[in-house]
């Protein structure tokens, strides 16, 4: 039986207990499974991750299991570590663990090991400064990229910003609307700014576009001469770089995907806004997950015990979850985690060019609590359609007063179990008639104030908000998508889906500065950019 046929075979039974899964309830599996919440409970690299209240049963993960014996997937997890070819729609391996330097591939490991310590010294310079703007030391950075180039650097420098320098500001530009690079430079002294520009080929339009504004400003405000001191760039392709007009650049690697290369010199401005040592920390956090993800057994790996829970509920139906971050700095999570789960899984053929038969990844979507508890919380709660909830919390070392961090933690375990045991109508009825409703008002008003419950969720702890273990966060989540693209055959490591817009954008563009309409377009978009010539 090949390794095909095999991983069909196992997900076919796990389809059939899923069938048979369905109707359980999830208080039923807390009364039969007696030692549940200790046996569904792991904790390591300051992660502490509770499945109890997932629609899983101790009997599912060893289904699992044999999924992933299947799948081959212990040999996948080497592979990668090791720096075979993993990519196999590119022929490239995927060694962003070598930027931990947790890699099987030496030669991968030193040359990161000598990039970073590049990078560090650089933003020491920054921070002495030793390295200056034609008006001095520098006061702020202005990064652009998007993407990967843009999404991980922004949520390391929103969720560190207790380890931030003080009086130095990081802002960002990714979005082409021009409202964003002109936000970005808005009250900054050109002469005292230092421009990062992250591009792996360095052609990426949105990119390119916000950098020569960039650079413009500060040639009109400096001259052209100190264009080169104040941009910086981080690329696969540093003669374009540096062609372009940039001085350092900073290499990146083809083995690194953007949206796992934040560990990277692609991390440049959070490392030198940062106090030192922080950013290392951050990576010896990553490092330890990437040792807990290659060496613990499966009953106690995280990150794959995690992506058994994701597959499964995809399996019963969900074809979404939330992430709720219980936490004001970890805001920006979801949507980092849209491009990290939706780019890497969201695909529908498998490495054999076969249609996939299920679903590899649903939609990620979510916000900081409480927020969303007063907005898309309602659907959680009471709409049709189950969504898995994602809980994040942050046990010790939060900032403000003692009291909103009780409220905080409080909010989090109560929408837990909210979500778990619901209210009856009959409860909803005795409730509102004890507090003096009619018998009339309280039955209209009863399945208005009745929560179906029975509602599946994960929280996951961290000891605290710190570069260690928000490495260890942001590597689990790395480990977590890799794991179910294997269990389900395909390539999480390439993203042809993103290339046809840009190829079309850039057909239609001569369309929109007075050419004609490209050949092949639709009379819907002909329609359109006669409208806006």
């Amino acid at each position: 039986m090949s390794t095909r046929e095999a991983r069909e075979a196992a997900w076919t039974a796990l389809e059939a207990h899923a069938a048979a899964m369905r109707t359980t309830k999830i208080v039923r599996l807390f009364e039969e499974e007696p030692d549940r919440v200790e046996r569904l409970t792991m904790s390591a690299c300051g992660l502490t991750i509770d499945l109890s209240k997932q629609r899983v049963a101790i009997e599912t993960l060893k289904r699992f299991e044999q999924l992933a014996r299947a799948a081959d997937l212990s040999a996948k997890r080497e592979a990668m570590r090791d720096g075979a070819i993993a990519n196999l729609t590119e022929g490239r391996p995927v060694l962003h663990v070598a930027l931990r330097g947790t890699s099987g591939d030496e030669a991968a490991n030193a040359a990161a090991a000598e990039t970073r310590a590049a990078v560090r010294a650089f933003a020491e310079d920054v921070r002495s400064g030793k390295r200056a703007g034609a008006g001095g030391p520098f006061e702020a950075i202005v990064h652009i990229g998007i993407g990967g180039s843009d999404l991980g650097p922004r949520l390391l420098y929103d969720a560190l910003k207790s380890f931030r320098r003080k009086d130095f500001v990081v802002r960002f530009a990714a979005n082409v609307d021009g409202a964003e690079i002109s936000d970005a430079l808005e009250g900054l002294d050109p002469k005292r700014t230092l421009v990062v520009v992250v591009s792996k080929t360095f052609t990426t339009q949105e990119t390119l576009a916000n950098a020569k504004v960039a650079r413009d400003w500060i040639a009109a405000a400096a001259g052209e001469e100190a264009v080169a001191g104040q941009i910086v760039a981080v690329s696969a392709a540093p003669e374009r770089a540096q062609g372009w007009g940039a001085g350092a650049v900073f290499p990146f690697w083809d083995w690194v995907g953007g949206r796992y290369s934040l560990w990277s010199a692609v991390g440049l401005s959070v490392d030198a806004a940062l106090e030192p040592g922080a950013f290392d920390a951050l990576l010896d956090g990553a490092a330890a997950m990437d040792r807990h993800f290659f060496e613990a057994p499966t009953e106690e790996n995280l990150p794959v015990c995690a992506a058994f829970v994701q597959a499964w509920n995809r399996l019963l139906g969900a074809g979404s979850y939330s992430v709720a971050a219980y936490g004001r700095r970890l805001q920006l999570l979801p949507s980092f985690l849209q491009q990290l789960e939706m780019e890497s899984n969201g695909k529908s053929v498998d490495l054999d060019g076969e249609r996939l038969p299920r679903l590899a990844a649903g939609v990620t979507w979510g916000d900081a609590g409480t927020n969303g508890q007063h907005s898309f919380f309602q659907l959680l709660h009471q709409g049709r359609d189950v969504v898995p909830v994602e809980f994040v919390l942050i046990d010790q070392g939060a900032e403000g007063p003692d009291a909103h961090r009780a409220m905080l933690l409080s909010n989090v375990l109560a929408q837990a179990q909210a979500l778990l045991q619901g209210k009856t109508a009959e409860t909803a009825k005795s409730e509102m008639m004890a507090q003096g409703e009619t018998e009339m008002r309280a039955d209209f008003l009863a399945p208005h104030r009745a929560f179906s419950g029975d509602r599946p969720s994960t929280i996951i702890g961290m000891t605290r908000l710190d570069p260690k273990t928000l490495g260890a966060l942001l590597a689990f989540y790395e480990h977590r998508t890799a794991v179910q693209g294997w269990l389900a055959g395909l390539n999480s490591f390439d993203q042809w889906g993103v290339e046809l817009g840009k190829v079309m954008a850039n057909a239609l563009l001569p369309a929109l500065k007075g050419g004609d309409a490209p050949e092949g377009a639709d009379p819907s978009t002909k329609a359109w950019l006669a409208r806006l010539t």
